[in-house]
């Protein structure tokens, strides 16, 4: 009886093991769980999107305003915005995994939701290839590996084409505008940076650590960029770029290289951002086109 005892105990000991889930997150965190997770709360849209990528989407309970993509997340119960967050909604969903948004969601609120005993995964991907591993890591937490594993490696497939596209192209110095009002722009760790950077470009404020900076229009001028990309909030091209045509010594409004590329494609660190990065890389393509005879700056 004690043979078979020590046996049973042996057995169950390892199947517990082996039961257990750990990942890193993008913060070089641990987090672990003793089961794939059934409820999850994902508290930024990038998140929530990842997720469905991943296979996971049948397991979010609950996740916050903007998470309309794919069309399926727009029937889940919010619970406030990613930057003003409802915590009490967040803890009646009863989740077993919180997705949070380094970089975006208040550590406040996380630390909150940490006393609660919740496990938090904390996403900032910095570079494309990062969301790939976002990818695996969310379908590895959720219990859909097979589903996250093909999605990673199709947008693997996709990021090495147009790498190996554009990895020749002339350099285009290049002003991304986020807002009008601060005027803010990305800096040299943030994502955009590194889809400029694929196409051939060169982020004029790439040097500034904040991942969203504040600038000044002089500091604009001063750059002097071939071409300004802005993005705004909705899906039409914001007024407000066309703001940038009074200063007629900018060598972007001389050559009509004022782009716009949907925020949905390009400021979400999701599998689109590929979509995103290929209008980029064109819009790159179109300013060299704008050159005068010579191929000059």
């Amino acid at each position: 009886m004690m043979r078979i005892f020590v046996t049973v105990f042996i057995s169950l000991g390892l199947a517990t093991a082996q039961a257990e889930i750990s990942v890193i997150d993008d913060t070089g965190a641990t987090v672990r769980l003793t089961a794939p997770a059934r409820r999850i709360v994902s508290l930024a849209p990038h998140v929530t999107e990842s997720l469905f990528a991943a296979g996971a989407g049948a397991v979010i309970v609950g996740t916050v305003e903007h998470s309309d993509y794919p069309e399926a997340a727009l029937k889940l119960p919010r619970v406030g915005g990613y930057s003003r967050l409802d915590l009490e909604a967040v803890a009646a969903l009863r989740p077993d995994l919180v997705i949070a948004w380094q970089s975006g969601n208040a550590n406040a609120h996380l630390e909150r939701l940490r006393a609660l005993g919740l496990p938090i995964y904390l996403s900032q991907p910095g570079r494309i290839e990062d969301i790939a591993r976002s990818l695996e890591n969310f379908g590895r937490l959720a219990g859909t590996e097979t589903v996250a594993r093909q999605a990673a490696q199709s947008f693997r497939a996709r990021h090495a084409a147009l790498q190996q596209r554009y990895a020749n192209r002339a350099p285009v110095r290049v002003f991304y505008q986020v807002w009008r009002q601060p005027l803010t722009t990305i800096g040299g760790k943030q994502i955009i940076s590194d889809a400029i950077r694929l196409c051939g470009g060169i982020n004029v404020f790439g040097d500034l650590t904040a991942l969203a900076p504040i600038v000044t229009a002089e500091a604009v001028l001063a750059t002097n960029p071939e071409a300004i990309i802005a993005s705004g909030m909705g899906e039409e091209r914001p007024e407000w770029l066309d703001d940038w045509k009074r200063w007629t010594q900018l060598t972007a409004v001389t050559r009509s290289n004022l782009f716009f590329i949907p925020p949905a494609l390009i400021q979400r660190h999701t599998p689109r951002l590929l979509d995103g990065t290929e209008k980029l890389c064109a819009h790159l393509d179109t300013a060299r086109t704008h050159r005068p005879a010579g191929g000059a700056r």
